[in-house]
């Protein structure tokens, strides 16, 4: 989450049109017939939505055009920066469309959503608020490339309740708090095409809800460790619930890994736990000291770390949800350490171990990878359930020459000893931050997605911003971070040793210098594309790849950086024109682009929408995006494709 978005053909005219055309199927089960009538219909209303969006947009700002690059399928026509509109734009030729919000019905019974009566119950039963990765998994099997129907996986990062209640106050009622814990966690929908429409099917038995509060099993070396033990769980393998989810990952066997990010926020009192390592490690992980602005330790002791000081610690991990089985139980998988996860990237090396590569999204914090101790069995998914939790967790080291090393964040390697205060595998895991400072990791301007290009191998490493490098008694620059100030962020392009995943060294080079290339003060860089070829862009934040190598870049906090609305961008990563950079898509007011996702043949492009009105309240919000009207701001996922027929996204 950066506290500093999709020419939608939304808003909807009104909700009866919204339920025509967006979830119908919501309270019946329609037949094929009345399907295929209703896709129809709703295309209809897209291209009227779409092109009166079009005519109406005043204000926007022009991005200096990219020329489009034949030579990686990327033809479409870049699309202008957006400053002050409150709806996507999409280049032309293309439509976007909603697939679900806040609110939505999730489960079949699921109550209609009424922002003015939300509680623990029936929030648990909607989709979640925030949403943040968006991961695809074919129908009917795990191994289909299904580009047709599908699970959509989202997860929903965190709660803002000043714009989710009317009259929310610093002392908020018990619904409330519910409803707020409820909303977070991860939405399980299936989806499927219609026409060229995208639309959930909220009967669908696959649908489901993980929230706040649903329990979830602790595997791997910290399971059952002391510090994992709370008054509730005496034996430390039991958790109830996972708390800001931001981004993550899929599994080559199908499931989802979801990132727990900055769950400090939610737990209270720090300086009344005891005194020593435990507290410390909440230090360094920014728990807060006192009275947290939540509140939620007014009604659960679990979030007073006075009360409860272990709960904090289970929390921060990467967990592993099974979409395809509504009946299976979450798992926390330590293995991978515990920090503010951003991403959870997966990656078959050549030999079959599976690697999973995470930024830990904090200034100055550290970039790992995980690498399983066994393979990946393609034949047997049961075989692959639990292969996270064993292998061997790295962290990175950058070096000035241009190489760099992975470091093994292994008790009794280097200075991660007893005789230095450790005591076991568990403890050094628990505490990954503290075992990547004594291990002298390159500290990072807020790490967040890691990415792999299917094409080359190579591992692109994206860092949001950090205004605070060079300050005070901050980190100075350095090879890898080489900009004080780093308003805009940067991207790392590295290439493992033999291309192998597995290794413990590397090549790395700075990508991207991001920044507005008509200001010779900001230094930008674009993998060596002239300015012509390239468009101004900021705060970088989820990454991914289509099937031709070309990286797709969401931003986080551009209008911080830059005064425009935040983007999606199309980039060349090879051949004469790598480094050409092109806008997509622009968002609406206040929100940013989340879990940029393809289907398996690139002709679906999914994204989450993140905070639309950020900043501004239920009673007076600055977005009413997506539904128009009188309608607050809710978050939620759209689709976007070629009008009117088929075709790879970037064509």
């Amino acid at each position: 989450m950066n506290t500093e978005n999709p020419k939608q053909n939304l808003p909807w005219l009104d909700k009866e049109a919204e339920n025509a055309a967006t979830v119908r199927g919501e309270n019946s089960s329609p037949d094929f017939k009345e399907v295929v009538e209703a896709g129809l219909e709703r295309r209809e209303l897209i291209k009227t939505l779409f092109t009166g969006a079009a005519m109406a947009a005043t204000g926007a700002i022009t991005a200096p055009s990219a020329e489009a690059s034949s030579l990686t399928g990327l033809t479409f026509k870049p699309i202008k920066l957006s400053q002050g509109n409150d709806y996507i734009d999409v280049p032309e030729g293309y439509d976007a469309g909603l697939v679900i919000a806040w609110g939505n019905p999730v489960t079949a019974d699921a109550p209609d959503f009424d922002p003015n009566r939300q509680n623990g119950p029936t929030q648990s039963q909607q989709f979640g608020y925030n949403c943040d990765m968006v991961t695809y998994h074919s129908l009917p099997m795990w191994n289909s490339t299904n580009s047709r129907r599908g699970l959509m996986c989202v997860n929903h990062e965190y709660t803002d309740p000043t714009a989710m209640f009317p009259n929310y106050s610093t002392t908020p009622t018990k619904d409330q708090v519910d409803a707020e814990i409820a909303a977070h966690g991860v939405s399980v929908v299936e989806v499927e095409e219609f026409f060229g429409v995208w639309q959930y099917n909220a009967n669908s038995a696959f649908n489901w809800r993980i929230t706040g509060e649903t329990e979830m099993m602790i595997t791997g070396p910290a399971a059952g460790d002391p510090l994992m033990q709370t008054s509730a769980d005496r034996t430390g393998t039991r958790v109830r619930g996972t708390l800001n989810n931001c981004a993550g990952g899929q599994t080559p066997w199908g499931t989802m890994l979801t990132a727990e990010e900055n769950f400090n926020q939610y737990f209270a009192n720090r300086n009344g736990m005891p005194a020593g390592v435990n507290r410390d490690n909440m230090a360094r992980l920014g728990t807060i000291t006192g009275v947290s602005s939540r509140r939620w330790e007014s009604f659960y002791d679990r979030f007073d770390q006075a009360k409860e000081p272990n709960e904090a610690n289970r929390f921060g991990w990467i967990v592993e949800i099974d979409p395809y089985d509504p009946n299976s139980m979450p798992k926390k998988r330590t293995s991978m350490g515990r920090c503010k996860h951003e991403c959870a990237t997966t990656t078959i090396a050549k030999n079959g171990q599976v690697v999973v590569y995470s930024g830990d999204d904090e200034r100055f914090d550290y970039v790992y990878k995980f690498v399983t101790a066994g393979v990946f069995n393609r034949d047997n998914r049961a075989a692959n359930m639990d292969l996270l939790d064993n292998g061997t967790l790295y962290v990175a080291r950058y070096n000035a020459d241009g190489t760099g090393e992975w470091l093994p964040v292994v008790f009794g390697t280097g200075p991660l000893t007893a005789t230095n205060g450790w005591r076991n595998q568990a403890d050094v895991l628990i505490r990954l931050r503290q075992a990547g400072d004594a291990l002298g990791a390159t500290r990072m301007d807020r790490p967040e997605d890691v990415e792999v290009n299917p094409v080359t191998g190579a591992v692109y490493l994206v860092c949001t911003n950090n205004t605070q490098r060079g300050v005070g008694s901050n980190p100075a620059t350095d090879a890898a971070n080489p900009r004080a100030n780093n308003r805009s962020g940067h991207i790392i392009e590295m290439v493992e040793a033999g291309n192998d995943h597995t290794r413990t060294t590397f090549n790395w080079q700075i990508f991207m210098l991001c920044g507005n290339p008509d200001d010779p003060a900001q230094g930008t860089y674009f993998a060596g594309a002239p300015r012509e070829k390239v468009s101004p862009i900021g705060a970088p934040d989820n990454i991914a790849f289509d099937n031709q190598g070309n990286l797709w870049i969401g931003t986080d906090g551009m209008e911080a950086a830059l005064g425009w609305h935040d983007a999606v961008y199309a980039c060349v990563t090879e051949g004469p024109d790598r480094g050409t950079l092109m806008p997509f898509m622009t968002m609406p007011i206040g929100a940013e682009t989340c879990g940029p996702t393809f289907t398996p043949d690139n002709e679906t492009f999914f994204l989450a929408v993140q905070h639309p009105g950020e900043g501004s309240t239920f009673a007076r919000p600055s977005s009413r995006w997506p539904y128009g009207g009188n309608d607050i701001p809710r978050p939620g996922v759209v689709f976007v494709k070629k009008s009117w027929g088929r075709g790879t996204i970037g064509s």
